[in-house]
């Protein structure tokens, strides 16, 4: 279990006071959610808790879909953060590699960085995104942007490029199948899957009762 260093409790109260008033589905809950997956999956692997606490807590300290679209803004305030905090280059240029490798940008995307500290952000985060919780988030950002809870006559968009992934629009119940389904055959790790099977199913049982009640089948 990682005791909390100076940094880490520094870097925890920054993401609190950067996201106080950020959308319900990323904010400072949601980071401190990943933050917890992360130390879970980490437990009993060889790799640098540290790094690995860093990156949950900033991995999202400017997500792009808020910044319009511009993918530097995190990695910059997240450099300059630990600049000011005179963190080692290697631990920074480690942590900004992770905040820049770990969304999920469409089926098309190629990752361009790996370490098993990313591995395990990544997978902290993806969890985040499914079962119950995945669902609340899925449907409270379908609402921040106005979007149709669903249209049968618009279907999901399989294997998307990353700019028609970031550009799309289309009903929240397409995002399961355009993201949060693909989710679970995505995981590095053999806790972040077991974990994420558990909870694809829990979606799958969710998606079922959906349908039944649009249909009026129940």
């Amino acid at each position: 279990m990682l005791k909390e260093s100076k940094i880490v409790l520094a870097t925890k109260a920054f993401v609190q006071q950067e996201l106080a008033n950020a959308e319900g589905g990323h904010d400072w809950f949601h980071i401190e959610r990943v933050y917890k997956n992360a130390l879970l999956i980490a437990e009993g692997e060889e790799v640098n808790l540290e790094i690995v606490a860093i990156g949950a807590l900033l991995h999202d300290i400017a997500d792009a879909k808020f910044h319009q679209g511009d993918e530097t803004v995190g990695p910059q305030k997240a450099q300059r953060f630990l600049q000011q905090q005179s963190v080692e280059q290697a631990t920074i240029e480690h942590v900004i590699k992770i905040i820049e490798n770990i969304s999920f940008k469409g089926g098309n995307f190629q990752q361009q960085f790996h370490s098993e500290e990313l591995a395990i952000v990544q997978d902290a985060d993806r969890l985040d995104a499914l079962g119950a919780i995945g669902i609340a988030r899925t449907f409270n950002y379908g609402g921040f942007k106005n979007r149709k809870l669903y249209d049968p006559s618009i279907s999901p968009k399989l294997n998307m490029t990353k700019e028609e992934y970031k550009k799309g629009e289309n009903p929240t119940i397409n995002h399961f199948y355009e993201k949060l389904l693909l989710l679970k055959d995505r995981m590095n790790t053999k806790k972040g899957k077991k974990i994420a099977e558990q909870r694809h199913l829990f979606m799958e049982e969710f998606l079922k009762q959906f349908y039944n009640e649009w249909e009026g089948l129940i």
